[in-house]
């Protein structure tokens, strides 16, 4: 690009810069009050859409000003709604459990008679004097947030927002490069793959610049099917200018003037964020042709995908961009050679390309300094299940995973012991307690038997029974199988055959090492990573925890008393009260009866073992058990007329 090209570009985005900043000073103007509330759909489920409408009506019938900004996810899910207060001669202050109550509140004594409310704050987001600020908590102060830095605090739906707190920079520096500078960046930042598989994103790029067919694509992959993850959602959802800001420095690296967001169906909010996203970015000249001035044409367009897991794998997603069913397809030749409408093809997922305008604006040493030697940059998981902070966490790369675990997301509630975690996904390894000290990054997490994956991550307490686990995952990925492969078709349905007879207590000698080498079979023969991994609960459970599959063939006993064949609820008649009829009532299928001394007891033949029961017994009382093997629970004779 010569001096003058490059002086009418930063004319053209100077232009648009001047106007994000006029909107903000706007918006910020003397004595304006801001409230930012949290609408993504994380936000919306916990009742963001009624606390914004109470947030309206107090200010209305207070005659109060102030804009209220609805934005995306901040990360914190376990604490939501959450609602930033933004008020002159205050830091912005953080909310917690916001309802529409805490808001009509909120208006009444923080906006208008200046109380903050001490009793319902999580934490002021700047440095104060008088209000404790969130940097002090683990949950905030051990993340860096690069790709998230302004998720939940800026209008996913305002691209002007973005644009005030340097969005778009990277691409106007960008299009100032040449391509195979760009290019040359990403390859020295390490940038690995976020979607799982953790290939070079600088070399996919490369052998996509270098094809000889000139019309390329690039696909950015949204398709996110992880039961438990939410990654992409969230980031859609809360910035989707970034996302665009990515593909858009990509298609130039690379030479593509055609980019597609493939979107999973069940995210609607993230489709119609990224569609108005699109719209606003081609209205000011971000996307089309001549972008900013230049000679570079982009057109993208969202995708709605079909519904499948298994399009998540990349030649299946371009398979059902066609039109066609989504299934694998034999590699080589890779999409970079032959893709989408056979044309090269860069596929990557959301997380890779949103990192990608942080790394061409700060450099690629900058991005280096975060995380390990091979695995730089940061990490994003969605942390769920048996945690007490659940949410949406972004680290540096080589963070432990009991760091992750007790520090940041704040360990394990009810006081229960930590048993395992299960990472990357419904096809992700089980690793337990002596695990905790692996530092997160890709290779060490392969090494024990985990993977990246996309970054979901599901923590499980003492009450998980690993064998219920690997069966429940298990179960998941083979209804998920295309079919295609014999391996993974066939293989992974008597893996979960075999597991349920286990669950039932039909277990056989040999089932195990058969579990074991039917794994391994599998792995091997299989076409696609769907099947490659399907096994990995399986092998990983086995290898963790071989003593609880023993108990269940060998013993016919559960060790966590979950799996209901091997299990059996009776009442403590030392305990029970002979006046309180709690359980009676709880029970579904009348099995709970009166004795002669006018204690209760359980028809062991009628009992289906949903636990009602001891979720109604007094807690002053504490009388219903629960034991495994079945056999152990005592025998008590329904009275003829009970």
């Amino acid at each position: 690009m010569n001096q003058n090209s490059r002086g009418k570009l930063n004319q053209v985005f100077a232009s648009i810069k001047t106007e994000a900043e006029r909107r903000f000073q706007e918006m910020k103007g003397h004595n304006t009050q801001n409230i930012f509330i949290g609408m993504a759909t994380c936000g919306l489920a916990s009742g963001a859409m009624e606390v914004k409408a109470a947030f309206e009506q107090a200010l209305l019938e207070r005659k109060l000003n102030a804009h209220i900004i609805p934005v995306g996810c901040l990360g914190h899910c376990y604490a939501e709604p959450l609602v930033i207060v933004d008020k002159p001669g205050f830091p912005p202050i953080l909310y917690h459990d916001v309802t529409p109550g805490k808001a009509r509140l909120l208006v009444k004594a923080f906006l208008e008679e200046g109380d903050p409310v001490f009793e319902h704050v999580l934490g002021a987001l700047e440095e104060s004097d008088t209000i404790p600020s969130v940097l002090e908590f683990p949950r905030f102060n051990q993340e860096k947030k690069v790709v998230m830095a302004n998720s939940g605090l800026i209008d996913p739906e305002d691209i002007y927002q973005y644009i005030q707190k340097g969005g778009y920079s990277a691409l106007v520096k960008a299009l100032t490069l040449e391509p195979e500078k760009i290019i040359k960046e990403i390859q020295e930042s390490g940038l690995r793959g976020r979607g799982g598989a953790g290939f070079l994103t600088g070399i996919k790029w490369q052998l996509v610049r270098n094809a000889k067919e000139k019309d390329r694509i690039i696909i950015c992959n949204a398709d996110e099917g992880d039961p438990g993850a939410y990654m992409d959602r969230a980031l859609l959802e809360s910035n989707p200018h970034l996302l665009i800001e990515g593909i858009a420095i990509a298609a130039y690296a690379v030479g593509a003037e055609t980019a597609i967001i493939y979107v999973r169906a069940e995210y609607p909010l993230a489709g119609k964020r990224m569609k108005n996203a699109i719209g606003q970015s081609r209205q000011i000249g971000l996307l089309g042709k001549g972008i900013l001035g230049t000679d570079f044409d982009l057109d993208v367009a969202v995708f709605q995908g079909s519904g499948a897991f298994v399009c998540g794998e990349e030649t299946a997603l371009i398979e059902s961009i066609q039109g066609k069913r989504g299934m694998p397809q034999p590699r080589p030749p890779y999409p970079s050679q032959r893709g989408l409408w056979g044309k090269p093809t860069v596929v990557n997922n959301v997380k890779s390309m949103a990192s990608v305008p942080p790394i061409v604006g700060n450099g690629a040493q900058w991005y280096r300094g975060i995380g390990t030697e091979k695995s730089s940059g940061t990490a994003i998981f969605s942390v769920v299940g048996n945690i007490i902070h659940a949410g949406l966490v972004e680290i540096p790369m080589g963070v432990t995973l009991r760091t992750l675990i007790f520090e940041i997301c704040g360990g394990i509630p009810n006081q229960k012991k930590f048993k395992a975690v299960q990472i990357g996904g419904p096809s992700g390894g089980c690793l337990p307690e002596s695990s905790l000290d692996i530092p997160i990054d890709f290779d060490s997490l392969t090494e024990a038997g985990a993977m990246m994956g996309s970054g979901g991550m599901v923590v499980m307490d003492e009450d998980a029974c690993m064998v219920d686990v690997a069966r429940y995952f298990l179960d998941f990925t083979q209804k998920e199988s295309c079919g295609k492969c014999t391996f993974c078709r066939i293989g992974t349905k008597h893996l979960l055959d075999i597991l349920e007879r286990i669950a039932r207590g039909e277990g056989r000698n040999g089932d195990i090492e058969l579990l074991e080498n039917l794994s391994l079979d599998i792995n091997g023969g299989s076409l696609c990573g769907l099947g490659k991994t399907a096994p990995n609960p399986v092998l990983t459970t086995v290898k963790y925890f071989r003593d609880e599959y023993e108990a269940h063939v060998r013993e016919k006993r559960c060790p966590a008393m979950m799996c209901r064949a091997l299990t059996a609820y009776y009442i403590d008649l030392d305990t029970c009260s002979r006046g309180c009829d709690a359980c009676v009532g709880s029970c579904p299928t009348e099995s709970i009866f009166t004795t002669k001394n006018r204690k209760k007891a359980i028809d062991q033949s009628s009992c289906v073992k949903c636990g009602e029961c001891m979720s109604a017994c007094p807690p002053e009382y504490d009388a219903v058990r629960k034991v495994s093997p079945p056999e152990l629970a005592p025998k008590i004779e329904r009275p003829e007329d009970g």
